[in-house]
């Protein structure tokens, strides 16, 4: 494979709107990370309880196999219809589940996860860190296993001092990774929140169990915000065969940021995630409607997308093949544009974090994200995509 010496590019600290000028003020960094693959080291299933309620089962996350034994359950193998939970227990075997254990080829054990928990820490802790002196007050967070990571996670030396609140949902994802938020809780402080879940289908008609779009609302700071966190279907079978998925997951998260707005115009959007398309995707343009610039925001399309400068500048998150992409990406609702500090927060800036600790030095992935693995081996590294943020002001 060539070297993608071009991919360093990503270092660079690109301005979204040049002509804010001035001292920050009050600031705020909002910001999600791809924890690539934060699993616990017990090897675990999905236990549905379809008797309680057959429209809406109950669904628990991450049941240790050693407990299986003393559930009642029809084991099911694999991806199951909804008939299937109709009336039944089932439990279900994550895919990933058994690769991130003591006695997989990865030799998963305590030390390794420990060792990825204080990565996963530094780097969340020093995200907009250059421009605000301390930690992300909103933190996405891509790729978990369970709620138990993510309070591991905020209880690392770099993370404990500011004090996180966690809002998790276990998802129907067939790997059995989910999305999630943390917050500084001095800082803000969630209404409400849910899980809305995204429902595809393969070419067979089976229904394909992916991840769920977080969405929360509260007040940062005392401002009325809403957060949308998003882990869009892979382009695993190709990018056009799989693209109707995420065009699903566009219109979802589309319908969910209007329904928001359309209740209180005020309040301040933050759609972002690994959307596994680029701002140019019809996914992001024609299905979200999410606009490249800010002359281009109205009513109509009041939705903006950080990112689109950055792509055209070249910057990328991540690389597959020695091809750049621009998965990671922040958009945000038209009231959080200004081209002047007031008494309410606006975007100052938006980057890809990409410090050197975080990207390769050398050999065949020199300038791609320093990930976690190399197949089966733990290589000390942090994640396979370059976390995104951006920088909010107002007047103190």
């Amino acid at each position: 494979m060539k070297r993608f010496s071009s991919f360093l590019a990503v270092l660079l600290s690109v301005m979204v709107f040049s002509q804010q000028q001035g001292k920050l003020r009050k600031v705020a960094t909002v910001g999600f990370l791809n924890v690539e693959n934060l699993w616990d080291t017990i090897r675990s299933a999905d236990y549905i309880d379809g008797t309680k309620d057959i429209k809406n089962p109950s669904f628990h996350r991450s049941i240790p196999l050693d407990s299986i034994k003393y559930l009642e359950a029809e084991k099911y193998e694999g991806v199951w219809s909804d008939g299937a939970l109709a009336g039944k227990k089932a439990v279900r075997y994550q895919s990933g589940s058994e690769e991130f254990t003591p006695q997989s080829a990865k030799n998963y054990n305590t030390k390794i996860y420990k060792a990825k928990l204080a990565n996963e820490a530094k780097v969340i802790s020093e995200m907009g860190a250059q421009y605000t002196k301390t930690a992300p007050a909103v933190v996405g967070l891509i790729e978990v296993e369970n709620r138990q990571v993510i309070e591991d996670l905020i209880k690392e030396p770099a993370l404990k001092k500011y004090d996180y609140g966690i809002i998790h949902y276990n998802s129907y994802d067939y790997r059995g990774i989910d999305v999630a938020l943390i917050y500084q809780k001095r800082r803000f402080t969630p209404t409400n929140s849910l899980k809305k879940e995204l429902k595809i289908f393969g070419d067979s008609g089976k229904r394909e169990y992916t991840r769920d779009i977080l969405v929360v609302t509260g007040f940062l700071d005392n401002e009325k915000v809403a957060f949308f966190m998003n882990h869009w279907p892979s382009r695993r079978g190709g990018e056009a065969a799989s693209l109707p998925k995420r065009n699903a997951a566009a219109a979802l998260l589309k319908q969910q940021m209007d329904s928001v707005r359309a209740a209180d115009p005020s309040t301040k959007l933050f759609a972002m995630g690994d959307f596994n398309d680029d701002p140019v995707s019809s996914s992001l343009k024609n299905y979200l409607e999410a606009q490249p610039s800010a002359k281009d925001l109205s009513e109509k399309t009041p939705y903006l997308n950080l990112m689109y400068p950055l792509y055209k500048k070249g910057v990328a998150s991540l690389a597959y093949q020695d091809a750049p992409n621009l998965f990671d990406q922040i958009i945000v609702s038209k009231n959080l544009i200004s081209d002047q500090v007031t008494k309410e927060y606006s975007v100052y800036k938006a980057e890809v974090f990409a410090p050197p600790y975080l990207v390769n030095k050398e050999g065949n992935y020199r300038g791609y994200p320093f990930r976690s693995w190399n197949g089966d081996q733990f290589t000390g590294g942090y994640s396979d995509h370059f976390p995104a943020f951006v920088i909010l002001q107002k007047e103190p």
